[in-house]
């Protein structure tokens, strides 16, 4: 008795062991980051918002995050916004939220949440100063005849992870904004070069992506996106991801 009951004790711990390290090699999948991706107009509306939406579903996918889009500003509820790490506006334009919606939303970021404003976003509500410093600058104008020219962006923040694997010349098609009401406050990761261009108004300092902290919050825009054919550019995903993953602190 004493033989089979050593044999037990034996069996039970080896057995636990094994248990215990099986547990201890498999780590726990990290719960998906939620998106919530902001498309409302009430000005111009992009052809290219839903190519943009699909590949920010593709980014998702590849990197444990879900995207939720809407058009709907009944969304923007302090208790909904809860649910999203991040909120994207992309190629939003005019005036997309009410009085109400605005104040949760200003809630949202300086409580931590986090904001990406793509392409148009730039050319949404003028009248709400909050969000003039929140995505950092208006748009003002842009070239015409043809509005879609190849220029040079220039990397000047060569370490975030929205830049570091782009060239320090970077040459691309897409629609060049002109802004105002720049907020000296951001950081700017791009610049536009003027010279390799026509239509530029802003000069030698034409920032064409940038970021900052709001609050708690986090703040980033890209000018570019303007195109379908921008979201299925390998370098300009890259930089869309980099800057998603800053917001999500994933840096």
């Amino acid at each position: 008795m004493k033989f089979i009951k050593s044999i037990f004790i034996i069996f039970f711990s080896v057995s636990m062991f094994s248990f215990s390290q099986e547990n201890l090699d498999v780590a726990p999948k990290k719960r998906p980051d939620f998106v919530l991706v902001f498309t409302k107009t009430e000005g111009y509306r992009h052809e290219s918002i839903s190519t943009g939406v699909k590949a920010l579903r593709e980014l998702g996918r590849q990197n444990n995050f879900i995207v939720i889009r809407t058009e709907s500003p009944e969304d923007f509820t302090n208790q909904n916004l809860k649910n999203y790490q991040l909120v994207v506006f992309l190629s939003t334009t005019g005036d997309v939220l009410d009085a109400e919606e605005e104040k949760a939303f200003e809630n949202y970021i300086n409580t931590g949440g986090s904001f990406l404003g793509i392409h148009a976003a730039s050319d949404t509500e003028y009248e709400w100063d909050w969000y003039g410093k929140l995505v950092g600058g208006y748009f003002e104008s842009h070239p015409n005849n043809p509005n879609v020219l190849k220029a040079t962006v220039q990397r000047i923040d060569t370490t975030h992870i929205s830049t570091k694997h782009l060239p320090d010349s970077w040459v691309r098609n897409d629609e060049w904004y002109n802004y105002k009401n720049l907020n000296p406050a951001m950081t700017v990761a791009l610049n536009l070069d003027e010279s390799t261009y026509k239509g530029g108004t802003n000069g030698k300092n034409h920032p064409i992506a940038w970021y900052h902290e709001v609050g708690q919050g986090r703040a980033y825009y890209s000018g570019g996106g303007h195109t379908n054919e921008s979201f299925s550019e390998p370098n300009f995903k890259q930089h869309l991801l980099g800057s998603v993953l800053w917001c999500l602190r994933r840096n």
